[in-house]
This record gives C-alpha cells, structure tokens and sequence, in this order.
C-alpha cells in the first residue's frame, strides 16, 4: 500500500491511496467544519438533501441508472462528529477498470459523478427544490426524535452532553427538532454555499490507481474548476475545563437493562502522551481481554456488556456498562 498527499487548491486536499488487494475503486469526499449550534441541523440537513440528486443526476431514479450502468457501483453519504468538527462524508465505490473486458474509463466516470453530487446539486429557482427539502426535514426529524431508542446510544450522548454544556462537541451531530421548522429552501441552499467556500474538502481515492492519473481527473474536473477564492475555516478542539468533583445524572426509563456511561478527562500533553492513552484504554476495556470484560463482566457477572472507547480529539475515555 501507498499512500500520497497533495494540495489542489486552497483548503482542498487529495489523498492517493494505492491498494492492490481489492477489485473495487472508492471515491470519497469529506467536508469538515466548526460544529456551531447555529449550522449543525443545517448540515446535517444538507447531507440528506445532497444525496436526492445532481444537476446531472437531478432525480434517485437517474442516479440509480448511472449508478447501474457503471457495472453497480454504490454511493452513500452521511455524517460525523469528530471532536469540535463537523464531518459531511460522501463515499462511491465502483469497479476497477482491470476487471472489465473493454476499458470504459469508469474510475472517470465514478469522481465526476461523485463531485457533480457534492458540489453541482441540482436546483429550482436558484436554491433547493422545495420538495427535497420537505422531505428530507421530516426524515432528520424522525432521526432526532428517534435517538432515543438506542439507549446505549443514547446515554452515551447524554453523557457527553452533560460533559460539554454549551460546548461543540456536547451538540448532537444531526441537529435539533426546534431548529427545522424555521429553515427553507433559500435559506438552506445560503448555507451550502458558504459550506462550500469554507469547508476542509479531502478527496480520496483508494485501489489499483495511479496519483498521476487521479491528480489530472480531479484538476479536469468542471465541478473542482469553479471552486476558487475559497477561504478554509480554522478547526480547532477545546478541552474541557478540568473538573475535580464528579458530576452525576440519572434518567429513569422503563426497560429491562440499566445502561451506565463514566466519560473521563484524560490530561495529555504531549503526542506520546496519546499513545499511552491509547494503549491504555486498549487494557481497560477495549476489548475481550481487557480489564472491565474479563473482571466485571466474566468474573463478577456484574453486566451484561462493560467496555470503554477512547476519543482522541477531545482526550476522552468514556467507559460504558450494560445490566
């Protein structure tokens, strides 16, 4: 495997990825921005809305039809939380050209594609179509209301939202129900174009490739040609204040399992002090030979699930149990 990095244009990165084990081609594309309170049901909104269709592919159908005739390739998107970010993710996985009887330049075919969906979506009257829109503000809304039926989810986030009030990493990343309601089309569609101007856009593109002939795709690229003048936000994650006394909260439900979530603050200041974490963690709870599995879980029978997970970006351990 190799792997190379280089700069576009301003704020836009690609990131080759040579992989000669598998017999597919994926194509993604990341966004990244600040998470605000102001914009995080918006884009998380414009995530869905994106995926309806392109200028070129302005329906699912016709999307599913170009998708069909590139020998069935996949597209997905969607989006993360990563630290004080916000993560638009945008992924198509097509055939590699060596596994076809006749070259049909796909691997062309499948970033055009791709880039025509991110940054060409289509339009009606100079913003989203009105019906996407519609449609797509009552999905996120079932999504948000729904995330209370995880409930290991949902104590997680809980957790975290008790450790980051009015922080970004305490918001949730598909947004708040309050917020759709006053959003529209013209309003929605102002966003996306500032996103776009703003945002950390990655590229990558991983499989039997070469750098050279991705480079000249991307910098061919009609969509890629028209994103000038653009000026990247600065990303950045802020610790939360040290805290001595511990902080409990408790919800009562009616269910069967308890579920119990212990978020930590790890102090770290330096790179190596992260792997230690790192391996730390792994020892704790991070798998079936960890402390927490084998001594609560095995030997005490104390819960039915006991694990924890390490979040880099914001020096996190959040240590999760299951009765």
């Amino acid at each position: 495997m190799n792997y190379q990095k280089s700069k576009i244009k301003e704020g836009i990165n690609l990131h080759v990825i040579q992989n000669n084990k598998f017999k597919t081609n994926l194509i993604s594309i990341f966004l990244t921005l600040p998470l605000t309170r102001e914009n995080v049901t918006k884009e998380a909104l414009i995530s869905a809305v994106l995926r309806r269709g392109s200028t070129n592919y302005p329906t699912s159908k016709e999307m599913s039809i170009a998708l069909e005739e590139m020998y069935g390739a996949s597209f997905d998107c969607g989006i993360e939380k990563m630290g004080d970010t916000h993560v638009l993710k945008f992924y198509l996985e097509a055939i590699n050209e060596e596994f076809l009887p006749v070259s049909e330049n796909v691997l062309k075919k499948a970033i055009d594609m791709l880039c025509d969906i991110v940054f060409h979506p289509v339009t009606e009257n100079g913003v989203f179509k009105d019906e996407y829109v519609t449609m797509e503000k009552e999905n996120l809304k079932q999504i948000i209301e729904g995330k209370i039926d995880n409930k290991a989810k949902y104590a997680l986030d809980r957790c975290i939202e008790e450790m980051y009030q009015n922080k970004p990493y305490g918001l949730y990343k598909y947004g708040y129900v309050e917020d759709l309601e006053t959003i529209t089309p013209q309003d929605l569609y102002h966003t996306y174009t500032q996103m776009i101007q703003n945002a950390k856009i990655d590229i990558f593109v991983s499989g039997k490739i070469k750098e050279s002939e991705i480079q000249n795709i991307i910098l061919e690229n009609q969509q890629i040609k028209t994103l000038d003048q653009r000026k990247q936000e600065t990303l950045k994650n802020e610790l939360v204040e040290e805290q001595i006394e511990p902080n409990e909260l408790s919800e009562s439900m009616d269910i069967t399992q308890g579920k119990l979530v212990m978020g930590l603050q790890v102090k770290e200041e330096t790179l190596d002090d992260k792997y230690v974490t790192l391996v730390y963690n792994t020892i704790l709870g991070g798998g079936a030979n960890s402390k927490l599995f084998q001594n609560v879980r095995e030997k005490a029978s104390l819960a039915y699930t006991a694990a924890s997970n390490y979040i880099r970006q914001k020096s996190n351990i959040f240590i999760r149990l299951r009765n």
